[in-house]
């Protein structure tokens, strides 16, 4: 019967497989248009570039009365974070993750490369196109902390103002506030023309670029593992996420959010609590920078609020379950972890506290799933005992079926033999069901941890030691998935069974289609499904040599149905 449980694994796993590859729409193919450059303006701008810096084009502005004479960057160290910010449209160009790498190692900046002429993160959007143009071209001022170049918000809160005013009457005001050891960003904007308030919609430009945080990429389940960016926002009781192609057909979206901005596979940018506002949503394709990184289609969007913007909470980082928490409760929400969350946010926490004392996610993997085991351990005991009592049943259940062979199966005399067949087991003291549901009430822990595993941006980048240096991507060597392969292989020889040969020689070729689907997963998740097997073989030696050799079959109801029904002698009759 536990052959039957894992037949129910793989076609759930299927199941799955088969929803990503109808309902997930496929990457998109490169496009002709963008609102960004195209590969060819690009290549063709890459080739006649010269080694020296190109002097960005000025637009023709108004006489400015508060501004700078030159482009100047303020950088702003939180300790998680290092920011640059440019004084031309007081606009945020990069958002460095400190405790978050690149493939090549370098620090992970959630603000897309190749940005250049492009809306940057809060750039400021009005309904006239010339006073759009000043505010997001025209060199601020800088005041108060970042008047050294440098901002330094590692100890204490500091605060980052930029400053603007013409003669058109037009003024602005930018104040970012920042949070020691925090992802968040506080921002408040002031817009007045003549003295009244103007009201502006913000831009957060297209993100997020974490390009090389996709576990299980290329292979068989690398869209259930991987996601590209997507809207996401919260109203009501209700997440919502929009891919690529919901967002074509609907982009704007009206509510009062409890957040709302876009997120990846492990990193979120969204703003907290904006209340009653309007978003729009838009789809870019950022092109490749150079011949070996392909185009990516990532996501911008715009807030609007119905007066003058209030001070908004940004939150650019990991989808940490502590921190979305620290920011506010249902921000958890932005980490998809299924029907199953109720389960997974317990396991999470349990693995992180194994961390804090094994200093190793791998090891800490393996410390859990031990601990996973051991919990289910009763139930996995009673699922093995009734499974060696249905095998030893096995020869008088076949008898039974023999005598029945030759009725169809819509031949009401086919009820007898399961009335023969119930008969046996209640003698016996066992039924089909007792070897099966233990172990059904097992998914649920079996589905949580593959959640778990596939969701947890603590295991990004996370090294096991030898040649495991990322427990989210999959082992290059493939030697875990081998492993696992063979010790599921040892596990169905050893577990007792009711079906006949040929059902166990297919049985058999499960192992082989696992390991060609775990492949491509996570090395976490291998190492996980890896030693769950050792310990159900560990389990299954340790109860056949506990409960013994098993006791013959009672033979209390061998005359019942010892005859064939008048119809299936007939029908046997040459």
């Amino acid at each position: 019967m536990e052959r039957r449980v894992l037949l129910a694994i793989f076609l759930s796993f299927l199941v799955l497989y088969v929803y990503q590859s109808v309902f997930v729409p496929p990457p998109p193919p490169p496009a002709a248009e963008s609102n960004i450059d195209s590969p060819q303006d690009l290549s063709a701008r890459s080739a006649s570039e010269s080694p020296a810096p190109q002097t960005p084009i000025t637009p023709k502005l108004a006489p400015s009365l508060v501004s700078a004479s030159e482009v100047r960057e303020v950088v702003v160290d939180t300790g998680k974070v290092r920011a640059v910010f440019t004084n031309r449209g007081g606009r945020l160009t990069e958002w460095l993750l400190r405790d978050y790498t690149t493939d090549n190692g370098d620090p992970l900046n959630l603000v897309p490369s190749g940005l250049q002429g492009q809306q940057l993160p809060f750039s400021l959007k009005s309904d006239d196109e010339t006073t759009t143009l000043t505010l997001n071209s025209a060199l601020y001022q800088i005041e108060g902390d970042g008047a050294a170049s440098t901002v330094d918000a590692t100890t204490a809160p500091a605060t980052l103002t930029f400053a603007y005013q013409d003669t058109t009457g037009l003024e602005v005001r930018k104040e970012y506030r920042f949070t020691p050891d925090s992802y968040t960003v506080e921002v408040a904007v002031q817009v007045t023309q003549n003295g009244i308030p103007a009201n502006v919609a913000f831009e957060l430009g297209p993100g997020l670029s974490d390009s090389g945080s996709l576990g299980g990429e290329g292979g068989f389940f690398s869209g259930m593992l991987s996601q590209a960016p997507q809207a996401i926002f919260h109203t009501g009781d209700d997440v919502e996420r929009v891919g690529a192609s919901g967002i074509d057909t609907t982009p704007t979206y009206e509510a009062a959010f409890r957040f709302v901005g876009i997120d990846d596979h492990y990193f979120v940018v969204a703003v907290i609590e904006p209340g009653a506002s309007r978003v729009d949503y838009k789809t870019v394709i950022l092109p490749s920078l150079t011949n070996d990184q392909p185009q990516r289609e990532l996501v911008a969007y715009q807030i609007q609020f119905p007066e003058t913007p209030p001070p908004m909470k940004v939150y650019f980082g990991p989808k940490l379950f502590d921190e979305l928490q620290r920011v506010d409760d249902e921000f958890v929400r932005a980490i998809n972890f299924g029907i199953f969350a109720w389960l997974v946010v317990p396991l999470l926490g349990a693995l992180n506290w194994i961390y804090g004392f094994v200093g190793n996610y791998g090891v800490s993997i393996i410390t859990l799933t031990i601990l996973i085991n051991l919990a289910i351990s009763p139930l996995r005991h009673k699922s093995m005992v009734s499974m060696r009592k249905m095998q030893a049943l096995g020869p008088r259940i076949k008898a039974i079926q023999d005598r029945y062979k030759d009725l169809k199966f819509s031949d009401p005399a086919r009820a007898k033999m399961n009335s023969e067949v119930m008969a046996v087991y209640r003698a016996n003291g066992t039924s089909p069901a007792s070897g099966c549901l233990p172990m059904l009430l097992t998914m649920p822990v079996l589905f949580s941890f593959y959640s778990l595993l596939g969701q947890a941006v603590e295991i990004r980048g996370a090294e096991f030691g030898l040649w495991i240096h990322d427990l989210s991507q999959k082992d290059p060597y493939y030697i875990t998935p081998l492993l696992m392969g063979a010790t599921m292989f040892w596990q169905q020889r050893i577990t007792p069974t009711t079906v006949d040969a040929t059902q166990q020689r297919v049985m058999l070729a499960m192992p082989v289609v696992f390991t060609f689907l775990f492949l491509s997963l996570p090395s976490g998740l291998v190492l996980y499904w890896f030693v769950s097997n050792l310990w159900a073989i560990g389990q299954q030696y340790f109860t056949n040599r506990l409960i013994g050799p098993l006791p013959a079959p009672d033979q209390r109801v061998k005359n019942i149905g010892s005859g064939r029904t008048a119809k299936a002698k007939k029908s046997s009759k040459p």
